[in-house]
């Protein structure tokens, strides 16, 4: 279900694989059970790294005691953080260009202090996981319980004490912004609503725990690190730059991945203490986190409490937003990313979708002795979605007036482009009127408002929910390139012709189970002209792709893939020109199909297996002063535009059981603009994986902790996740509008399904709750918090 709205020309060719659904080329290995994943890789000499934690969020170490631990079988080494600061230096998660932003130095494993439960204290490395993990319960620890601030509002409260003395407050970041006449338009409303949204925190929750192997060579002097990373180039960077190496000492190796969504694209402590202890006792040194591990120290996301406000005349013109946004981080920001960024998009994303000029933000990000926070998938975008939305709902609510009907009176014209927000934000062009409308008519809009009314007189309650959203993909230097961070904006690829007539591309990009394989397969076939099985691509790997930035804020296909385009092009281009030289005409009057050269007439002339043939084998029959390039390189990064804007709408249909509080799923739809499709199938499931993680937080998932600063539920059995049985049926379709930046024209994908999930269902259960008054600004939306909210309990 695709409109185009822009010719395709080379891309649109009958034997084109842009547009299609082909098969992933890693399925059947992977559905084999012949992945390669961190946890298989096993090294000579190996040990293995497990940590001692502390179980105080905080508390000053008075004294570590390993003796009894170094005795335990298999046992290498205990390292504490004071030694392993001599070979790994602390960092600093701070972008230059996030104004007033601090953090202190963090180090790989803590020194002097513990701030969060789960913080590494000491390290124990030993021949065997098992083996180290009993030593490790025979490390003594002497803590000093130090005052904990576990709350965000109790952190930013006046005269909070400082979880970091030397900052004298609790602000780790602050942003302000005010465009237009804010005070006017509110003054002016015929009608102002306003709610304080709560958002729970939340983690990703991959399918594979986050996993390391580190492995110095002595004799070579060289790091070899296996790890499952979105950003192979970044940790190579990184790695040497904290352990004292040049960038050429460092390889990483990024093989299979079991899922990211933005969880494995940060620099844990962890992974920088099992590189320095590889460092340290020169051996391979692997490291596993378990479940709980993960959910005390993968970064958590969301957690953010945003006050906002809407003023609208009765006509339903959208005069003015206004939002005060406060969210907990932790006791650090993470690095190199930083942990500002979620709070800063919510600034940029707020009231987005709608032609409003008048707006109003406040951010303030503080520390708290939790574990740290940072970008996890549609940085921002679920929290600046709930609260536009949520807030155009209840004005559609005060003037009375059909959602939908405020929603098209507002979204910014189709026709408008270019175009800019009231927070600054650039938009090349988007859809969202069209998107409007072929959601409507996918979910038939009218006829669930019937049957919705109609099951009320029988006491079911319905609700539907609507949610347009934007999304920021192909991220220019602009993300964290201009704040000083080493995170490339760009991205390239290196295809070639191999002697058997075969296609291999490099690519920059990494594969974490979303198709990036299969998605440059397809553009570098369509490219050169090539069959799809006749192309291989190499990814994840920084000694033998070119540099880029790799895959992370929905820019695999939009900039990877625009690089893998046109070094195919360019290596086209050169494959004619050695066939011309074979058949003795004209390059221009030559073209590639189906892996053969054919002419004008389209008829078969050469093979790419002859030209590969007398290229590498037979150069001496090519003229004397003709030299064959069979490879080329190309890179690409955006330019014109700081992202790519994406847009589209959501509209879930749920049914809410009032003598149980419980939140039935019965329908969801998304249309989506991403640029041009690649592959239909690949775009369509990376949506409604989004569409799932953004059900699972608004309905399960809940990182909870208590004032001490524990949490409460880290474990699968308690914190709850979305469940294949819970989850309803999501119709996907599509309007197109391709970037006029690149060749390909493609937008990303990755994060759209997370963005306006949670908020079409919020929408959805006040929608249902309707009859009873109540209105609920709070996810996860619990039965608990439903029958409260409905009265049934107090």
């Amino acid at each position: 279900m695709t409109e185009r709205t822009s010719p395709l020309s080379a891309l649109d060719r009958p034997n084109s694989y842009i547009g299609r659904a082909v098969p992933r080329p890693n399925l059947g290995r992977l559905l084999e059970g012949r992945g390669q994943y961190v946890s298989d890789i096993s090294l000579p000499r190996m040990a293995h790294v497990v940590f001692v934690r502390s179980p105080y969020a905080h508390a000053r170490i008075v004294s570590i005691d390993a003796a009894d631990a170094r005795k335990g079988k298999g046992v290498v080494a205990v390292v504490t953080g004071a030694e392993l600061a001599n070979v790994c230096t602390p960092w600093v998660g701070v972008l230059t260009h996030l104004k007033g932003l601090k953090s202190p130095p963090q180090h790989a494993i803590a020194v002097d202090r513990a701030c969060w439960v789960g913080e590494a204290v000491a390290a124990v490395v030993a021949a065997s996981r098992a083996e180290a993990e009993d030593a490790a319960a025979r490390v003594l620890v002497e803590y000093e319980e130090l005052p904990v601030t576990a709350d965000m509002d109790d952190a930013l409260a006046a005269g909070a004490a400082p979880i970091h003395p030397d900052f004298g407050d609790n602000i780790a970041f602050e942003r302000r912004l005010d465009v237009g006449e804010v005070d006017a338009a509110f003054a002016q409303a015929d009608a102002v609503a306003e709610a304080e949204f709560v958002f729970a925190r939340h983690t990703g929750v991959t399918l594979e725990a986050r996993s390391i192997v580190a492995d110095w060579n002595p004799g070579e002097q060289r790091l070899t690190v296996y790890q499952g990373t979105q950003a192979p180039h970044m940790m190579q960077n990184i790695i040497a730059r904290h352990l004292g190496l040049a960038e050429a000492q460092v390889r990483v190796l990024c093989k299979d991945v079991g899922g990211s969504f933005g969880i494995k694209v940060h620099v844990y402590a962890d992974d920088m203490a099992t590189v320095a202890l590889s460092k340290l006792l020169k051996r391979p040194v692997k490291h596993v986190a378990d479940r709980v591990e993960s959910f005390l120290t993968d970064i958590h996301a969301r957690d953010h409490r945003c006050k906002g406000r809407v003023a609208v005349r009765k006509d339903g013109t959208i005069l003015a937003f206004e939002i005060d946004d406060r969210t907990g981080i932790g006791p650090y920001s993470v690095y190199p990313r930083t942990s500002a960024i979620e709070a800063n998009q919510v600034v940029n994303l707020v009231g987005g979708p709608y032609a409003v000029k008048n707006y109003r933000a406040r951010a303030r990000v503080a520390f708290q002795n939790k574990n740290v926070t940072c970008q996890y998938r549609a940085v921002g975008h679920p929290i600046a979605c709930s609260v536009t939305e949520g807030l155009v709902d209840r004005a559609a609510a005060a003037i009375g007036m059909d959602p939908v009907e405020i929603r098209r009176r507002n979204l910014l014209p189709d026709d408008c482009y270019p175009a800019e927000s009231a927070a600054g934000m650039k938009f090349e062009a988007l859809s969202h009127h069209a998107a409007l409308e072929k959601i409507l008519a996918m979910m038939d809009y009218e006829a669930l408002r019937a049957e919705q009314a109609r099951l009320r007189e029988q006491g079911v309650y319905r609700g539907v929910g609507i949610a347009s959203f934007i999304e920021v993909t192909n991220p220019s230097a602009a993300f964290y390139g201009v704040g000083g961070a080493r995170i490339s904006s760009q991205d390239g690829a290196a295809v070639r012709l191999d002697a058997s007539g075969a296609i291999v591309c490099q690519t920059s990009i990494t594969e974490q189970g979303q198709g990036s394989e299969a998605i440059i397969a397809q553009v570098v076939a369509t490219a050169v002209g090539a069959p799809l099985e006749r192309v291989r691509v190499i990814l994840g790997d920084t000694d033998n792709v070119p540099y880029g930035g790799g895959t992370w804020a929905s820019r695999g296909a939009g900039i990877g893939g625009e690089a893998a385009w046109r070094a195919g092009r360019a290596l086209r281009d050169n494959i004619l020109s050695v066939a011309a030289a074979i058949l003795q005409t004209e390059a221009a009057a030559l073209d590639i199909a189906g892996g053969e050269i054919v002419d004008a007439e389209g008829h078969a002339r050469i093979g790419l297996d002859e030209i590969a043939r007398i290229a590498y084998f037979r150069p001496d029959t090519l003229p004397p002063d003709f030299q064959a390039e069979l490879i080329a390189t190309r890179h690409y990064a955006p330019r014109k535009f700081p992202f790519a804007f994406t847009n589209g709408v959501q509209a879930a249909s749920i049914e809410v059981d009032v003598r149980t509080g419980f939140v039935k799923l019965l329908r969801h739809w998304v249309v989506e603009d991403c640029g041009r499709v690649i592959n239909p199938q690949l775009v369509d499931e990376q949506i409604r994986g989004g569409v799932v993680q953004g059900l699972g937080a608004a309905l399960f998932e809940h990182c909870r902790y208590d004032e001490r600063g524990q949490m409460l539920n880290a474990n699968m059995a308690d914190y709850l996740v979305p469940m294949a049985g819970e989850m309803p049926d999501i119709e996907v379709a599509h309007v197109e509008t391709p970037t006029q930046e690149s060749e390909l024209g493609a937008k990303g994908a990755g994060e759209a399904g997370t963005a306006g999930a949670a908020a079409a269902v919020a929408n959805a259960v006040n929608d249902a709750l309707a009859p009873f008054g109540a209105v609920i600004s709070e996810i996860p939306l619990t039965p608990e918090l439903v029958l409260r909210a409905i009265g049934a309990i107090s």
